[in-house]
């Protein structure tokens, strides 16, 4: 039953793609460390910024979240590529150095993800 339950535990990780680069990440030696360590480049920064203030505009307007939704999704899925490339391929010896780029653009992807639940979530309460 335990065995069971590990192997399901694990599945649920790896099949979500964030957990499973969080997992790489530590894996091969770049701990994400979300909790404390927030340092992000200063162009993403300025992004999130920009984010925040068009989320503050746009109040009620359906039209202009769903617009804000799609170009986070594709910012989320840009952020996938990029950690990707970060991961795969490369010398074995300089995979700690890989996993820890890789841990940057993971912490820039979680916030892309809560970013995008709370618009999904003014969506919703702009449909109810």
């Amino acid at each position: 039953m335990q065995w069971a339950v590990r192997i399901n535990e694990a599945h649920q990780r790896l099949k979500d793609p964030l957990q499973r680069a969080v997992y790489l990440c530590e894996r091969w030696g770049g701990a994400v460390n979300a909790e404390v360590n927030t340092a992000m480049p200063a162009d993403f920064l300025m992004q999130q910024m920009a984010w925040r203030e068009e989320l503050e505009e746009a109040a009620d307007s359906i039209d202009t979240l769903d617009d804000l939704l799609m170009r986070t999704r594709a910012a989320r899925q840009q952020r996938l590529t990029q950690i990707a490339a970060c991961l795969d391929g490369g010398a074995a010896t300089d995979s700690r150095q890989r996993a820890v780029q890789a841990a940057g653009h993971v912490r820039a992807l979680m916030f892309i993800e809560r970013f995008s639940s709370e618009i999904s979530q003014r969506l919703a309460q702009l449909d109810a």
